[in-house]
């Protein structure tokens, strides 16, 4: 499974290229799984050896710069519902109309090398964006028209149109940069940053192609923070190496897939748990310029055959659970969901049903057992899956065997992940099996991303999200309305009705949710996030989410 991480990312971004796998490592400053130690080793396989390359606006370093080195105005926890933890901005305020938003930036912090931060920083940092706009990863000049420094301590940003749901990509996902630094770069998109320099609470001391070592930061603003000292980070490239360490208590914080977890990890010691958050679905997604799949009923009948529950047993090992069609990733955002249309539908098994609503579009049977219409098309199609991720190539098994029971035959198409992403962005499939990657503290930052024809282009080019290439103007008018209000109950209200659109116009077919992977060991760091506790996004490569881990962790001893 790809990672899923906070924050959106452009697919010309991530076309752009994709780091190197190189050799193996090994984990420095572990210890033997009887005993403790005051140095948290972090195991994330993450296929490569490290650049030593921070750049926090770099899409490739971010996850081991933003959170640790460098900090955001504000931490928005999308496990929470959004809620706000204030960090380098002690305060925010909107605008008349939700058209600007000013922040109060916070006094009495110093970057890592002792110089304050200010809000001409701040103001600097958004404008520094704006000026490359390779450096604006999660997008937001995309609404922004204007960022100033309005006060001696308060910065303000206006607005093209309301766009509220953009607090979270301002607020939580732009990394602050020191202007006395950043200002004598002469190309900051090609800036490596190999020496970073932020308000965050560790320093990088030292980094090496196999291990990042973090030091804590002596200027960190927060008294007393961080209690965890020292962070050490291999550079795994192999999933069994990194579960290895997690298993033998040489690592404390894990963030992959474990295979058989209750026999290989959490039997070895009452200390290791685990817990993985649902995040975003896992979809079946119709290209919607396809004349077969552009029929409602036959994308309805393909989410009717679909055995849920099975796939998320025999594909995912029960990890992953099974989504329904209402798009509402549950148990993350059950208080979002239109309980009446789960109800109705839900993540329904119903063959008879989907047999019946393709007989309706005027399918039947042939000799063969595929259902064609009176033209003689039959609803035989490929998609398009990623054939290194094998839950995914279980998961299609699966389903490939629903589909096959109410007439409709599905091929496999398994390609690497840079054949797999080039297809889709560029509506060259006829389906795809794909997560949206995209998560936000509310279902809407997906569900816009898949709905919003602002993102979608035609076949050929490159759709930024919008991959299936739909297009409706009342869809688009519940996202501009949903974008336009702060209201929680309108936002609700409004949510509800995306939620029929996910049911009526059936415009992605959601199988499985994908999740967080996290693993802990507690038997020298206590203050881990829990499902009783979710106060922040768990696994080490979300950001800016892994600093309040961070922040909550202190040594068992």
């Amino acid at each position: 499974m790809r990672l899923i991480k906070a924050g959106a990312v452009l697919a010309a971004a991530v076309l752009a290229g994709t780091l190197a796998a190189c050799g193996g490592s090994s984990s420095p400053g572990s210890s033997a799984s009887s005993g403790k130690t005051t140095a948290l080793t972090i195991s994330n396989e993450n296929g490569a050896l490290w650049t030593c390359d921070f750049s926090p606006f770099n899409g490739s370093d971010t996850l081991l710069s933003v959170g640790l080195v460098y900090e955001t105005l504000d931490y928005v926890n999308p496990l929470q519902g959004g809620k706000v933890t204030p960090m380098l901005a002690s305060s925010y305020s909107w605008g008349a109309g939700d058209k600007s938003l000013t922040f109060t930036i916070r006094p009495g912090v110093t970057f890592s090398n002792g110089t304050p931060l200010s809000a001409k920083d701040v103001a600097y940092t958004f404008n520094l964006i704006k000026k490359y706009p390779a450096l604006d990863l999660p997008g937001v000049w995309s609404v922004l028209s204007s960022v100033t420094q309005t006060g001696a301590d308060q910065v303000t940003m206006d607005f093209s149109a309301p766009a509220v749901p953009w607090f979270y990509y301002i607020a939580d996902q732009v990394p602050i940069v020191s202007e006395a630094i950043w200002s004598k770069v002469a190309n900051p998109v090609a800036y490596p940053d190999t020496h970073p320099v932020g308000t965050g609470p560790y320093e990088v001391n030292p980094c090496t192609s196999a291990n990042i070592t973090y030091t804590a930061n002596p200027h960190y603003w927060q008294a007393g923070e961080p209690k965890v000292k020292k962070i050490e980070y291999p550079a795994f490239t192999s999933n069994n190496t990194a579960n290895d360490e997690l298993a033998t208590g040489q690592a404390q914080w894990g963030a992959q897939y474990i295979p058989s977890i209750a026999s290989f990890y959490t039997s070895k010691s009452p200390d290791f748990h685990y817990w993985f958050p649902p995040t975003v679905n896992v979809s079946l997604v119709p290209n919607l310029t396809n004349p077969l799949l552009s029929d409602v009923k036959v994308r309805q009948a393909i989410s009717y055959a679909i055995n849920r529950p099975q796939v998320s047993s025999l594909g995912e090992s029960g990890y992953e659970p099974p989504a329904n069609q209402t798009g509402i990733v549950t148990p993350t955002f059950s208080s979002t969901e239109d309980s009446s249309l789960v109800a109705q539908v839900g993540n329904s098994y119903d063959p008879a049903k989907a047999k019946s609503l393709l007989e309706q579009a005027g399918y039947k049977l042939n000799s063969a057992g595929v259902m064609t219409n009176a033209k003689g098309q039959s609803l035989s199609f490929t998609v398009i899956n990623i054939g290194d991720y094998s839950d995914w190539v279980a998961d299609m098994q699966v389903i490939a065997q629903d589909l096959k029971a109410v007439g409709i035959v599905i091929s496999p198409d398994n390609l690497t992940n840079t054949d797999f992403d080039a297809d889709l962005y560029y509506g060259k499939y006829q389906l795809a099996f794909y997560d949206q990657q995209t998560f936000g503290p509310s279902p809407y930052y997906e569900l816009n991303n898949w709905l919003n024809s602002a993102d979608t282009a035609p076949v050929g080019k490159v759709a930024t999200t919008n991959y299936e290439r739909y297009s409706n103007p009342a869809t688009e008018s519940l996202l501009n309305q949903y974008a336009a209000t702060t209201s929680a109950a309108t936002q609700q209200s409004i949510m509800n009705q995306i939620q029929q659109v996910m049911v009526s116009d059936v415009p992605i077919i959601p199988v499985v949710e994908a999740v967080d992977w996290y693993q802990y060991d507690t038997a020298s760091f206590s203050g881990w996030p829990t499902a009783s506790d979710p106060y922040a996004q768990p696994s080490a490569y979300a950001y800016p989410d892994m600093e309040q881990v961070l922040l909550h962790l202190q040594p068992t001893k």
